[in-house]
């Protein structure tokens, strides 16, 4: 399926690894110019030499900042050669909050974790998505979490940040910008194997004095898929919602789990 998207420009966040740099593999395949965004410049420049690669890939840039930062925003908006507010896809990422318990998180904790997930993507919506109303396309995709839907008790940081975004993402999606062509959706990734899975396992291992293989295996076969997702199906997933096919669809929260949630709805 052609998803129509070739010639466009995206901007992907926390695209150095992991469901970041899967959903923007995915962008390049189809032709998307993408400025990937992440902190650590050598994996991110590891990563934009892999997307340059991608046969018909378009323009890759990489600008190594912290975009949770009024300054690593304006980095990536003023990137040489990019399109500066003008992007027609943007992917919202970041890496969630460490685990723990709520009795120890005081107010910098809650204050980081609410920069991150939730703040951070209402500005970068607010940068761009009247531009895209104005031009009549425009594709948002936030990647929060499963959690979203079935809270993990040592995730609580991630709960209440990511759940105030949903919250947020309800309203807006459904305002005047529905009528241009603008969608914002949320993608709810459930167990994947990345890095962000394997330090959350590392953690419950100290605590139960289990190998972090045996709970891997455990935790897979609690999933009706019997396995973990992977970055490559998420990032298709991402994909056909940034595409001219999913104008349709928004104010949704897609849930990629492998069947892991147990509800109806």
């Amino acid at each position: 399926m052609d998803l129509g998207i070739a010639g466009k420009w995206a901007l992907v966040c926390g695209a150095s690894k992991g469901l970041g740099l899967g959903c923007a593999q995915a962008l390049a395949a189809e032709g998307v110019h993408v400025l990937i965004v992440a902190r650590g410049a050598q994996a991110l420049e590891e990563s934009a030499a892999q997307l340059r690669a991608l046969p018909g890939a378009g323009t890759v840039l990489a600008v190594a900042a912290d975009i949770t930062t009024v300054e690593g925003r304006a980095a990536a908006f003023g990137a040489a050669g990019g399109p500066g507010r003008d992007f027609d896809i943007v992917i919202n990422n970041a890496g969630g909050p460490p685990p723990g318990d709520f009795r120890d998180w005081e107010r910098d904790a809650w204050i980081k974790a609410l920069d991150a997930n939730m703040l951070t993507p209402i500005e970068l919506i607010k940068a761009t998505v009247d531009g895209m109303a104005r031009r009549g396309f425009g594709r948002i995709v936030n990647i929060t979490s499963g959690s979203v839907k079935s809270p993990i008790d040592v995730l609580g940081l991630s709960n209440g940040a990511r759940s105030g975004l949903t919250g947020f993402v309800a309203g807006v999606a459904r305002s005047s910008v529905a009528a241009s062509n603008v969608t914002i959706n949320n993608l709810l990734p459930g167990a994947f194997g990345t890095d962000r899975l394997r330090v959350t396992v590392e953690g419950a291992a100290k605590k139960t004095g289990q190998t972090v293989e045996a709970l891997l295996d455990a935790r897979a076969k609690t999933i009706p898929a019997k396995r973990f997702g992977t970055p490559k199906e998420f990032g298709a997933i991402c994909a056909f919602l940034c595409s001219q096919h999913a104008g349709y669809l928004t104010g949704q929260n897609i849930l990629a789990d492998g069947g892991a949630y147990p509800g109806t709805f």
